[in-house]
């Protein structure tokens, strides 16, 4: 096709389009559940027109990422105190510590900080009542992981009744 015929059908196609646009559907099939269209167009169509109302802005809901929603945290078989070292058979792929924000757990994070970072420990602080409690823990833990949580299981499937300890994969420290 030279040049000349394949822009006269060019035209004839661009020429066609509105003719196209003007006419009648045809229906392809009908399941016995299609709408008119019709009420859907009276929307678009109509000649009101209304200022769109500005939307109520709400502060975020953060949940879990608004620390204030985790407190108070409590661990209720966990208390402070002394831990007798012991071994246990259990398969913990990672260091694992539980404090709380009591005194004994601050002063033991800060004496065991750099063992815990150098076995890469992760924690778990178990206790704490107020946003104070975990930002003083945060800024003791300094670079360690520690996660606000409940270790009642934890201290039940170990027979732990105290914290600060420390549990690797072949026992129990303090």
């Amino acid at each position: 096709m030279n040049t000349a015929n394949w822009l006269k059908a060019i035209g004839f196609v661009i020429g066609s389009i509105p003719t196209l646009a003007g006419a009648a559907l045809a229906v392809i099939y009908d399941s016995g559940d299609t709408q008119p269209i019709a009420p859907f167009l009276d929307e678009f169509e109509s000649a009101e027109t209304t200022v769109p109302q500005r939307p109520v802005i709400h502060p975020p809901q953060l949940g879990a990422a608004d620390p204030a929603s985790l407190l108070p945290i409590r661990s209720p078989d966990l208390t402070p105190g002394l831990v007798q070292p012991k071994i246990h058979d259990r398969p913990f792929a990672r260091p694992l510590f539980l404090i709380g924000s009591d005194g004994l757990s601050r002063q033991w994070l800060l004496e065991h900080r750099g063992r815990l970072k150098e076995i890469g420990a992760v924690g778990m602080l178990v206790q704490a009542d107020t946003l104070d409690d975990l930002q003083a823990i945060a800024e003791l833990a300094a670079g360690l992981s520690v996660m606000p949580a409940s270790a009642s299981d934890i201290a039940k499937a170990l027979g732990l009744s105290h914290y600060p300890v420390l549990i690797t994969p072949h026992g129990i420290e303090q």
